[in-house]
């Protein structure tokens, strides 16, 4: 029986489906952390965090198998054993599964009991639950896993103490949403405080499509103090020192990473979401139409962070509806950043398709038809751009605009991805600010301002017919989020929303752009997910919806 424990914690970046990638990843990790007796990673990083229907898949599942063997061949060499996640299947069934490596084999396998079924988790699908899991025994000591979701429930701590565990361990694969870290530290000084136990958290940090993981990992000792607290937002390795103090185990307090505020962790969700978005799909970077509005700006800001200067083309599109203060903004916003800024002439197209339409169109009155055919023209350059060259088309559009449709289908919708997608109209003017006074950790752009005040401070407008404004079509964007995070993720009813304090003809006609809108956020590009119930996987309203309350 050994008195003291060296353990180290990995929080990675893994790619889903990369296995060979992952195991190399986790390899570089155990020789970093020589000196350890045991590494312990997140959930599924042998797979990458979530595999979905890569599940369905003997050959790999088998390339999963052949790995873990790989790993575990590695930990005969006397160095770290290690505690990772990977997909394993018994009995001819997969499971979510913990395995322990040591002296060459796999010495341990425990299951995930606990599967999420909500919003962007369906783990049931693919995963078969476990039985409540007991310890492993490691040098001695008695190891209690339990994956992710098993820490929200007290059954499996319960279960483990009552077995005769000394530490929690708890890999996981959490992605983040505003107030997440919150949650998580609250589940899990209560699973501490029922069973008295030390419980280490191991997150992963990486983006996946429009998921987005924070690391965040931390140690909680069995008196609920924070042993350790990781960086949020970057891989890295953290070695700690725990002993045996009488029935317990202790970890040796460190230096904890101060929490990040709301507007910085919002940043660096869209930073990281658009990084690993574009390399782990090897476009070469990104290109986006620079309007001179608030909108392409922070989104063309967020791409240089995340990619760097050279990776980024910004195209300023005018049309004879463009402000002088426009084309200004955006040179200024392009000079800020240190990125490239071409200018097309959209009026040509808005020329040739007057001409093309003119018999058809007759002598119906000019609507919106003719200003999304601009946003359209718009579009079709951008991707146009993009086929040439191969860089990415980043869509600028925010949560406000997807979610009443004002957004052109097939026109400035078009795109790859949108860090947007998520963040509120009044969040955006938030952020924005936020970037121009702070330079988040990590970041690969200006240090100063990267938009003009101007930029922040004029009223919105589309410049698709003169003196466009947002306002003249949507109510005040305080207003209209407000009612739109009652009916989004408030998920509350009309009559409910009204009693808020909001004008009810208002309302009802912010519920009505919402559900039609529904048909073109079926075809808009995946974001980051930001906040609890964000548009995609877990919004899943139908498009034929003839509910009105």
């Amino acid at each position: 029986m050994t008195d003291s424990l060296t353990i180290a914690l990995a929080q990675l970046n893994p790619t889903v489906g990369d296995v060979d990638g992952n195991v190399a990843r986790i390899a570089a990790a155990r020789t970093k952390a020589l000196g350890a007796d045991l590494l312990v990673g997140s959930e599924l990083v042998v797979s990458g965090y979530p595999p979905e229907d890569l599940i369905y898949r003997e050959a790999f599942l088998d390339a999963v198998e052949a790995g873990v063997t790989k790993l575990a061949a590695l930990t005969a060499d006397g160095g770290p054993a290690l505690l990772i996640g990977a997909p394993w299947r018994e009995k001819g069934v997969a499971h979510n599964a913990v395995l322990l490596l040591d002296a060459g084999k796999v010495a341990g396998v425990r299951f995930k009991h606990h599967l999420p079924n909500y919003g962007v988790f369906d783990e049931k699908r693919v995963f078969t639950s476990g039985p409540a899991p007991g310890p492993m025994v490691f040098r001695g000591v008695r190891l209690g896993a339990m994956i992710c979701e098993d820490m929200w429930f007290e059954d499996i701590a319960e279960t483990l103490e009552e077995s005769g565990a000394e530490l929690l361990i708890v890999p996981n694969g959490s992605p983040f949403e505003l107030d997440k870290p919150d949650t998580r530290i609250n589940h899990a000084v209560a699973r501490v405080s029922e069973t008295g136990l030390p419980l280490i958290y191991v997150n992963q940090v990486c983006g996946q499509d429009d998921l987005v993981f924070d690391g965040g990992s931390f140690v909680l000792n069995a008196d609920r103090s924070l042993a350790v607290q990781m960086p949020w937002w970057r891989e890295e390795i953290v070695l700690t020192t725990w002993t045996r103090q009488g029935k317990t185990w202790a970890c040796e307090p460190q230096k904890l990473t101060p929490a990040l505020d709301r507007l910085e962790n919002i940043y660096q969700a869209m930073v990281l979401g658009l990084r690993d978005y574009v390399t782990k799909n090897r476009f070469p970077g990104v290109v986006l139409g620079l309007s001179g509005g608030i909108d392409s700006a922070i989104s063309a800001a967020v791409a240089v962070d995340a990619l760097g200067a050279e990776k980024v083309h910004c195209v300023m599109m005018p049309s004879p509806y463009t402000s002088q203060e426009s084309l200004d903004d955006a040179a200024s916003c392009a000079k800020l950043l240190g990125i490239k800024l071409d200018s097309v002439s959209i009026k040509p197209a808005m020329d040739a398709y007057q001409s093309m339409l003119a018999p058809l169109f007759a002598d119906a009155k000019a609507d919106t038809t003719e200003e999304n055919l601009q946003s359209r023209a718009r579009g079709m350059t951008l991707m146009a751009l993009s086929n040439k060259f191969g860089k990415m088309v980043l869509s600028t559009g925010n949560k406000s605009e997807m979610s009443t449709g004002y957004a052109t289908l097939y026109g400035d919708m078009c795109g790859g991805f949108c860090v947007l997608k998520d963040v509120y109209k009044t969040t955006v003017f938030a952020v924005s600010r936020w970037r121009n006074a702070h330079k988040p950790e990590g970041a690969l752009g200006p240090s100063g301002p990267v938009m003009p005040e101007n930029v922040i401070a004029k009223p919105p407008t589309a410049e698709l017919k003169p003196d466009q404004k947002d306002q003249d079509t949507l109510p005040e964007y305080e207003v209209l989020d407000g009612i739109l995070k009652g009916l989004i993720e408030g998920q509350l009813g009309i009559a409910a929303v009204t009693a808020k304090g909001y004008d009810e003809a208002t309302v009802r006609r912010v519920y009505r752009m919402l559900k039609m809108a529904e048909y073109k956020r079926r075809q808009a590009a995946p974001g980051v997910k930001i906040t609890h119930l964000a548009f995609g996987r877990d919004y899943r309203y139908p498009i034929t919806n003839g509910f009105n309350g």
